[in-house]
């Protein structure tokens, strides 16, 4: 499958708007699970983008930036494992573990070129300021966002452009000579979420809420082996018995993710509680130290 010109300049636009949304707009659309989902629509297969961006999304869960620190581009490397994926061929976990992660990690010398490039327009507006000028002000700011913008263009539209025929070869090698090395990248590819978690989890309070990270865990995987089991009993049924027509679906996400959000809230009321009983403020605190609350972009 070989890329069109609207594909690229579709995903190279995307890309563009990508970081402009991240930094300016806030949406939440500048996730990979949203990349993957809005690149697999472009190329034709939105359920790969999405086994991609969700891969991506928790390999990241855990990855903030302070003080303006850069950090890994996963949604450009999101973009481009997708459109490779798709347009080549190539198993997804492979993508995500040759493509997705490389692009991300590349992108991050880009996005430091991007804050040099910016400091221009950023003395410009100091100058702007001294002289009154409000327009000059208006102008120079929004040019900024340009260095950025192309900083995730011109790598992404080159790379769909010029390296279609190079990730078609290594496909082909990866399935053949290669195969010892496909086999690793895939196995890398799934295990790269535990690591998302990992991070996530050495950040978070686990410590203070220990209890609920068992009860999660543990509530999960009675629900998955007990479907799981209903599911085989169901089918092993229906194979002897032709009239056996009842159909049982697997445990739903949702369902994990109300019992979790419920534990949240309940956390949540309770720490209300305390903080509206003055006696228990100082205790509130204590618990609280050290914690991060949220993640700065710049």
């Amino acid at each position: 499958m070989e890329f069109t010109i609207v594909q690229i300049l579709l995903l190279t636009a995307y890309s563009m708007y990508n970081i402009y949304d991240e930094l300016q707009m806030n949406s939440s659309l500048s996730q990979p699970v949203w990349a993957g989902m809005i690149s697999g629509l472009i190329m034709g297969d939105m359920k790969t983008g999405l086994i991609i961006g969700a891969a991506l999304q928790l390999t990241v869960l855990g990855v903030g930036t302070f003080g303006g620190a850069s950090k890994i581009d996963a949604n450009s490397g999101t973009v481009l494992a997708t459109a490779f994926s798709i347009g080549t061929g190539m198993k997804a976990a492979t993508a995500i573990a040759a493509i997705g992660v490389p692009v991300a990690a590349l992108l991050t010398s880009f996005d430091i070129l991007a804050r040099f490039a910016n400091t221009y327009f950023q003395h410009k507006v100091d100058k702007d300021i001294e002289n009154f000028n409000y327009k000059g002000i208006e102008r120079h700011s929004i040019m900024g966002v340009l260095p950025w913008t192309l900083s995730r263009g011109i790598p992404v539209f080159l790379a769909l452009a010029l390296g279609q025929g190079v990730v078609k070869t290594m496909v082909t090698y990866l399935n053949g000579d290669l195969q010892w090395l496909n086999t690793g990248l895939q196995t890398a590819g799934a295990t790269l979420p535990a690591v998302g978690f990992a991070i996530l989890l050495h950040y978070l309070p686990v410590k203070k809420h220990i209890a609920y990270l068992i009860l999660g865990f543990t509530i999960t995987a009675l629900l998955s082996t007990l479907f799981t089991s209903i599911q085989t009993i169901g089918a092993g049924v229906g194979a002897v018995n032709k009239a056996f027509t009842a159909s049982f679906n697997g445990l739903p996400m949702l369902a994990i993710a109300l019992i979790g959000g419920s534990l949240a809230y309940l956390q949540y009321k309770r720490s209300m509680a305390k903080i509206s009983t003055p006696s228990a403020t100082a205790e509130v605190q204590e618990e609280t130290d050290g914690e991060i609350d949220g993640d700065e972009e710049e």
